[in-house]
């Protein structure tokens, strides 16, 4: 998934980014609401994670552009305003859930699992033919068998079952899988595909995972 952390104070922010990078999520970051407003107008995203209190911009302002801009996104507000009334007129103003400084990262981490299920409007687990991953305790199985991915892979497969029996393009799988500092000249996509066939389809049958011409890729066990 592709997350949006607009946080001003470096160190909240780059502690937030490794914990959802090591999670597996695509994650930006935007250091003020000038910043947010545009990353929101001009990329996707499947969660933003938004202080209040931002330089040029407020955060109340960038909630209400992500509102009227992209009305189904997931917003997590997260704020050093703690007081009752404070929650309150964030969660009226639009956002989906509030966590108040300090917070524990295990906290935030299960707000934005539950955030993600709640939008996507899916089960947590996916299967297609004899593959399962749980996006709960984040294991992979085939046949059965336990299958360790790295996270990008992880990532990559969790894409592709949510977008089971079609075709989806490199560009929408760099869209949700990496972040804005993706170099859009190399083959890292192709690259992952490769790594991830090698894992869950070498060895399996059918084959799950396949290539279509001038399109991208698909996940899919219909006949071909």
């Amino acid at each position: 998934m592709r997350i949006l952390v607009v946080e001003d104070d470096r160190k909240v922010a780059g502690f937030i980014q490794q914990g959802l990078q090591q999670e597996s999520h695509a994650v930006d970051v935007a250091m003020d609401g000038e910043n947010g407003i545009y990353h929101v107008q001009s990329f996707e995203y499947d969660l933003v994670i938004l202080d209040l209190m931002l330089p040029k911009i407020s955060g109340m302002e960038v909630l209400r552009r992500i509102r009227t801009h992209n009305p189904h996104t997931p917003v997590l507000i997260l704020s050093a305003k703690s007081e009752l009334q404070d929650r309150v007129s964030g969660l009226d103003s639009g956002a989906d859930d509030y966590l108040s400084k300090p917070f524990a990262y295990a906290e935030l981490s299960a707000r934005v699992r539950a955030l993600l299920r709640r939008a996507s409007k899916e089960d947590v687990k996916f299967r297609i033919a004899d593959l399962e991953l749980d996006t709960v305790t984040r294991s992979v199985k085939r046949a059965g068998q336990r299958i360790e991915l790295k996270p990008k892979e992880y990532a990559l497969l969790e894409y592709l079952l949510r977008n089971a029996n079609c075709a989806v393009t490199r560009t929408m799988i760099i869209e949700h899988v990496w972040d804005i500092h993706f170099d859009t000249l190399s083959n890292v996509v192709d690259v992952h595909i490769n790594s991830l066939r090698n894992k869950i389809d070498k060895g399996f049958d059918p084959p799950l995972i396949r290539t279509l011409r001038g399109v991208g890729y698909i996940l899919t066990d219909e006949p071909s």
